[in-house]
């Protein structure tokens, strides 16, 4: 079978219509001056690490909710817990272990003998930044219970709906190599996360300078500190300054395309579905943000591609097996697909 991804039909690129911008559309320069502010804090702390800063960011941006890839020791509690700082906000760390239960997630309710009633206690959800580590290892259930949270910010305890405090964004882990011992997400979860961030080794000259710092610390001293560059009110007006970005309906059409390129291909069994395509447009209006524009440009959606498509699609076994990967696949899908032109 022909493992290379089938191409579309060559047609003629489409042209994006000169559509009038209106005179209170957002010039996303707010967002662009604050997001640069929270990125050089966090650059000072996290080293060589900026494309997975980058993109984090820009999921916050969108208000979507982050799936970071790696192995153990890359630093991904801290990047939570620093990027938490920059802007005031709390952050919480769930490690995910086979017995973990729901209510170790979302809260419950415990009786208390001396008033003779029921108490909240709250969980780790109650939070800004949740980092939910390998989440892959507890099962189903206790997975499930983060569907809701992750979906309407809101949780339901004993039949109460509770409303988290906006913002609030869920950066989970998994580890590619360890799979004895693990539940795989199901499909339905995975597509809440508006991204798949793959972080790696730093290059050798941030992995040095890692290694002097931390060789330099005292155990129990305070790690790097970084500024308050804001507060998270300022996060959730910079959100809504992101989700009204202008985009064209060339635009929007192109990420439809990229997203219907991958259930048509013959090397992908399972493709992207619309809530892929939601999550182009939304993370392309979030690096338009970043740039410090007030629209979109196809280059934002292929910039999106990888990071927001990788984990919605599932390669068939003949290709797996011929040792292709997913982000290879997709890149040949996304050359394949004409952008428009301006």
């Amino acid at each position: 079978m022909n493992s290379e991804p089938d191409s579309p039909t060559p047609q003629e690129a489409p042209i994006i219509q000169n559509t009038p911008v209106p005179q209170d559309a957002p010039t996303a320069h707010g967002p662009a001056a604050l997001i640069r502010q929270m990125r050089e804090q966090i650059r000072h702390v996290i080293l060589g690490q900026d494309a997975v800063v980058e993109q984090v960011l820009a999921a916050l941006l969108a208000g979507g909710h982050v799936l970071l890839e790696g192995k153990p020791g890359l630093g991904k509690t801290h990047l939570v817990t620093t990027l938490a700082k920059t802007f005031g906000g709390s952050s919480a760390r769930i490690q995910f272990t086979p017995d973990l239960m729901p209510s170790d997630v979302t809260g419950f309710r415990l009786f208390d003998m001396k008033s003779q009633t029921f108490q909240l206690r709250h969980g780790p959800v109650f939070t800004n930044l949740l980092l939910a580590d390998e989440i892959n290892r507890a099962p189903a259930k206790t997975q499930s219970a983060l569907l809701e949270v992750m979906q309407e910010q809101q949780v339901t305890i004993d039949g109460e709906t509770l409303k988290l405090a906006p913002p609030f964004m869920t950066l989970a882990t998994q580890n590619p190599v360890e799979h004895e011992g693990t539940y795989p997400l199901p499909e339905a979860q995975l597509d809440r996360f508006i991204m798949k961030v793959l972080i790696d080794y730093p290059v050798r000259e941030a992995e040095c300078e890692i290694v002097t710092r931390a060789a330099a610390e005292t155990p129990g001293a305070a790690r790097d500190e970084v500024s308050i560059i804001c507060g998270p009110e300022e996060i959730v007006s910079a959100q809504r300054a992101t989700a009204a970005v202008q985009v064209v309906p060339e635009v929007v059409a192109y990420a439809v395309s990229l997203a219907q390129a991958t259930r048509e291909s013959r090397s992908v069994s399972l493709g992207a579905g619309t809530r892929g395509a939601i999550s182009l447009v939304k993370i392309g209006k979030a690096f338009a943000a970043l740039d410090g524009r007030g629209f979109v440009t196809p280059d934002d959606i292929k910039r999106a591609a990888l990071p927001v498509l990788r984990h919605r699609v599932q390669l068939t076994p003949e290709v797996a097996i011929s040792g292709q990967e997913v982000d290879e696949v997709l890149q040949a899908i996304v050359e394949s697909v004409p952008a428009p032109r301006q």
